[in-house]
């Protein structure tokens, strides 16, 4: 008699947990399917938002060189305070309006100004025999290190995110020396900087890269931001650091 009852509800045991665990294979599969598609959606959304920002970078620098643009050029330490006060003031623009399509337009309008207040390294690099060579050559190399570190963060299964306190370290080391050197003037100093400084950002794009991927980061307009200011750092050091090296005044 039990024998005969077990067999009338062992098929029933059976598809129940066949169709249970079907359920939680579906559930688990389905719901790491549609994460890895929203990372992937960011991740689409934030090159495209970052090649965007390009244009207005370009129009504000091209802008600044045409002016003959300065900054607080006699007072290099205001300047630096006010160029602060105003990024700071679009960082919170940014951060308020990043899930509307007002945080698109607050984001080209920093790109604009970051190419305003690049026109001034530009048009002394341009002053030079061979600057149009050197703005070129800086141009590809912040594009090559971009392939890489973006290459690396997205095919490496090492995890990235323990980098982040040590390159902020680095950054806050970065920016006492460069306001240091405002009043020391030291060619050493600059050049320590401009190279320290071109590694901790390039460090900075693997870091902010895989953050996206690994579904660290899932607004792409802050993405954008991130890489475009370690893109915009890579690219004004080594401009810097080739005009001090290479520059020619023939």
């Amino acid at each position: 008699m039990k024998r005969g009852m077990l067999s009338g509800y062992l098929p029933a045991l059976l598809t129940y947990g066949e169709n249970s665990m079907d359920t939680r294979l579906q559930s688990t599969f389905g719901g790491a399917g549609e994460a890895l598609a929203s990372r992937h959606r960011v991740l689409r959304n934030t090159y495209w938002l970052l090649a965007l920002s390009m244009i207005p970078t370009v129009l504000g620098a091209w802008l600044g060189v045409q002016m003959k643009f300065t900054f607080f050029a006699g007072s290099p330490m205001i300047g630096f305070m006010v160029f602060l006060a105003i990024a700071f003031g679009f960082f919170y623009a940014i951060e308020k309006t990043k899930h509307s399509a007002a945080g698109v337009a607050v984001l080209l309008g920093f790109t604009f100004f970051m190419g305003l207040m690049l026109s001034r390294l530009i048009g002394h690099t341009l002053g030079y025999s061979n600057g149009g060579t050197l703005v070129m050559t800086a141009f590809g190399g912040t594009a090559a290190i971009f392939g890489v570190m973006a290459t690396v963060a997205t095919v490496s299964k090492r995890d990235f995110s323990g980098m982040g306190k040590w390159l902020f370290a680095g950054v806050l080391v970065i920016l006492a020396a460069a306001v240091l050197n405002i009043f020391l003037q030291l060619p050493a100093l600059y050049l320590a900087v401009s190279v320290l400084a071109i590694g901790i950002f390039s460090a900075y794009i693997l870091y902010d890269v895989q953050q996206v991927i690994n579904g660290g980061e899932t607004n792409y307009i802050s993405a954008t931001l991130a890489i475009y200011l370690d893109l915009y750092n890579v690219f004004a050091n080594l401009l810097a650091l080739l005009g001090f090296l290479g520059g020619n005044r023939d």
